[in-house]
């Protein structure tokens, strides 16, 4: 119930809703009971038992009051006036004319409420995408190390879609058909209290065995969406992993995989089918059961004349407790299926609900330039137990060019992630300018610094948006401009479209070379005066490398750089050289000083220049 309430949460404020749906669902159940209740008058028409006493009560027009006897009083006044004009013909089309209209309101009135309910619905899955979406985009880079990106995009996608499909589809249920059950009951105890009383005693045995049932809808719900997360992730590694699945003739090895999670996915959900079919049938068989049982005990009573009810009075309470049973069936199949929608919720709160590592404080500075230096102080950094960097400790000054170089991994791009805080240490410090960075807010650190790695992280949008992508008020001659300065201008004016050609996912249309020197000219349209650069050339061949080096060279010109490198050529002229192994520094100093050492910088050095 809690992860219910916490999802309607959603559709506030209630007010501009609650009140005109209400209205709305009221009339309908109204206008839809005044159909069966008007059948009284038409069976007594027909079999000939109205009460001359009655009619004499009904002969006099009543004086208006807004209550059910007014109402009452005044339809069997123009009922009389009709029969005694018309005679039994008349009558019944009077009372089928009433039906009619009756029929439209109710109808009416439902498709208004429904309206309204799509109203709700829209903006409840609205609020619940954008959140768990703003929510992702918020967590801290290791937080994506540790899960599934399928099943994170499962959770965006198809969870949210079953919370539509099961949850939010189900208001109508949960708030109309009760209203209606109510109301219904209310007319049967006025007509027949006593064997109103006989009706009801099912109820709570019906309550229990449809509990049952979808108690244990929830945990096998649970299961099936974990396994559509797996499927989604299977999916996307297919996709994004083509090329090296055809290298490898893994295409059956993968198809083995897929076949086995969907007949996985597959047997869940049978199972879960035949749990929440049976719900409706059971509801149904048992209100039957009870229709009989009425049939018996009042049908007993009538002809024994123990009841007040007459002929025409106990066929339309029969009638009338039949529609009881479609809202009855439409609660208990909705239970049934909200605890596949519950199971979803509960898995994206699991995701809305996970606080970020990585956060702004309370009471922040707003970090508006960089002055003087980036400071490492004895700083070490662990993936939960394991321990990447050990007392690590430099200055970056300002205008200056330090490079990280030593084996894969060890612990080079952790290090630079640190600066953007990516990640924060576990011991240790880094300043800037003499204040620790976990004082600044994200966004004022982050304006500062310019990225670029070895994979392009582009867009599927143009080349002019990926430029300027997170760059509000640019003109398209400071566009050009940064393109010109990372030597990509010549072959973007030589595209079909020009900046307005679209690139494709992550670039696909592009070469290695031609991505790369896009993801330059977009941090030199930044024009940070910190400059990150991971190994940003290591990728490329020799022809596409120097045109890159040559724009990072222009890049790097007048800023603050530090670059992860693993041709040491292209960092002969840092002003100072840190050579990482396991996680420490265990060299230091500029390309001379360290060629000259034995060391690992000098075997390395040895090992390319072979």
């Amino acid at each position: 119930m809690k992860t219910y309430l916490r999802i309607l949460s959603y559709a506030k404020p209630y007010g501009k809703f609650v009140p005109i749906y209400i209205f709305y669902a009221f009339l309908s159940i109204v206008f839809g009971l005044l159909n069966f209740t008007l059948l009284k008058p038409l069976f007594d028409v027909i079999f000939e038992q109205v009460d001359p006493e009655v009619l004499t009560a009904f002969q006099q027009k009543p004086e208006f009051s807004f209550s059910v006897e007014y109402f009452t009083h005044l339809f069997n006044y123009n009922f009389l006036q009709v029969a005694e004009e018309y005679g039994k013909l008349g009558t019944l089309f009077y009372v089928c004319i009433i039906i009619v209209v009756s029929v439209f309101l109710s109808n009416l009135f439902t498709y208004l409420s429904g309206v309204v309910l799509a109203k709700v619905r829209a903006i409840v899955i609205k609020k619940m995408r954008m959140d768990i979406f703003g929510q992702v985009s918020k967590l801290h880079i290791g937080y994506f190390s540790n899960e599934r990106k399928g099943d994170l995009m499962s959770k965006m996608t198809n969870d949210v879609q079953e919370v539509e499909n099961t949850i939010v589809q189900s208001l109508r249920v949960v708030f109309r058909e009760p209203a209606t059950i109510i109301l219904y009951f209310a007319v049967l105890f006025f007509m027949s209290a006593k064997l109103t009383f006989f009706t009801i005693l099912i109820i709570p045995i019906t309550g229990a065995i449809i509990g049952g049932i979808t108690r244990r809808l929830k945990k096998k719900a649970v299961e099936s969406q974990q396994s559509l997360g797996r499927l989604v992730n299977i999916l996307d590694e297919t996709l994004g992993g083509m090329r090296v699945i055809k290298a490898f003739n893994a295409e059956n090895f993968m198809k083995r995989k897929f076949d086995h999670e969907t007949d996985y996915y597959s047997g869940v959900n049978i199972n879960m089918a035949r749990k929440n079919e049976l719900a409706s049938p059971i509801s149904q068989f048992l209100g039957v059961t009870v229709v009989a049982g009425i049939l018996v005990y009042g049908g007993s009573l009538v002809l024994s004349g123990n009841s007040q009810l007459g002929a025409s009075d106990f066929i339309t309470y029969i009638i009338i407790f039949t529609q009881v049973l479609n809202p009855a069936k439409e609660i208990s199949r909705a239970v049934s299926s909200i605890q596949r929608g519950i199971a979803s919720a509960e898995r994206i709160f699991e995701v809305v609900d996970t606080p970020s590592k990585i956060t702004s404080p309370e009471n922040y500075t707003e970090l508006k330039s960089f002055e003087n230096q980036v400071s490492f102080k004895n700083v070490n950094f662990a993936y939960q137990d394991q321990l990447v960097l050990k007392n690590i400790n430099f200055d970056l000054e300002r205008g200056k060019t330090i490079a990280l170089v030593g084996p894969s991994g060890g612990g080079k791009s952790t290090l630079a992630d640190l600066v953007p805080r990516f990640y924060d240490p576990s011991e240790g410090e880094i300043l800037l300018d003499g204040v620790n960075l976990k004082k600044f807010k994200l966004e004022s650190l982050r304006s500062l610094m310019g990225i670029v790695t070895q994979e392009s992280i582009l867009f599927n949008d143009s080349v002019y948006n990926n430029i300027a992508f997170g760059i509000e008020h640019v003109s398209e001659e400071q566009v050009i401009e940064a393109a010109k300065i990372a030597n990509a201008h010549q072959f973007i004016s030589q595209m079909e479209n020009g900046y307005q050609t679209s690139i494709g996912e992550r670039g696909s249309k592009l070469s290695g070379g031609q991505r790369q020197r896009i993801s330059i000219a977009r941090a030199v349209l930044k024009n940070p005066p910190i400059l990150i650069l991971d190994e940003a050339t290591s990728a490329l061949d020799s022809e596409s490398e120097l045109l890159v080096q040559e724009a990072l060279t222009k890049l790097m010109s007048n800023r603050t750089t530090l670059v992860i490198a693993h041709r040491l050529s292209t960092i002969q002229h840092a002003d100072e050289i840190l050579v990482i192994e396991k996680g420490e520094i265990v060299q230091r100093g500029t390309h001379l000083e360290l060629i000259e050492k034995e060391g690992l910088y000098q075997k390395l050095s040895s090992i390319q220049s072979v």
